[in-house]
């Protein structure tokens, strides 16, 4: 069964290798996939939130979601599992990005970017939410496209990043009602 899965995620990217990319698309790409490098558009756009009161909240929801990514995708997850970049096991993959130096399980391009993008759109007026989601979804996207994560990588990416925007909008929540009985 691992190994089907395995086979199936190389295939896809091999696909995308063979017969999606090409020079115009690899820059576009390698663009699309630097923007998520360390989070610094999502952390970019966190700061920038946190300076108008009315945006405050979702900043600092955005901080915490953002933070628990690097902390339990980055920090644990990762060394837990120590699953191998696509490109170690499918030798005929070429990567068109420098080699990343973690391991590949889950993506953490692709987590922060959820993270953060989810926080944005449940709580900033759609015409910044919605683009934040469709960005979060061209890095993970990205991530493919360079050839440094497997699709389960992303998928994962993608579920940790939202459940972590949920965990950290409950806890900044129960935080402000706190400070508000205090």
């Amino acid at each position: 069964m691992l190994e089907t899965l395995l086979n199936l995620d190389g295939g896809f990217l091999l696909f995308l290798q063979e017969s999606v990319r090409n020079p115009i698309l690899d820059n576009l790409m390698i663009f699309i996939t630097s923007l998520g490098n360390g989070g610094m558009i999502w952390i970019a756009a966190t700061i920038v939130l946190l300076i108008p009161k009315k945006t405050r909240k979702a900043g600092i929801m955005s901080a915490a979601a953002l933070l628990g990514s690097l902390i339990i995708n980055n920090n644990i997850v990762k060394n837990i599992v120590q699953r191998p970049r696509p490109f170690v096991t499918f030798t005929d993959l070429q990567i068109i990005i420098p080699t990343p130096s973690e391991f590949s399980f889950p993506s953490g391009h692709t987590s922060s970017s959820f993270a953060a993008a989810a926080v944005f759109y449940r709580h900033l007026p759609k015409k910044l939410g919605l683009p934040s989601v469709i960005l979060a979804g061209l890095i993970g996207f990205s991530r493919l496209y360079v050839g440094v994560h497997y699709p389960t990588d992303v998928i994962a990416g993608v579920l940790m990043g939202i459940l972590l925007s949920y965990l950290a909008e409950y806890l900044v929540n129960l935080f402000v009602k706190k400070l508000k009985k205090a």
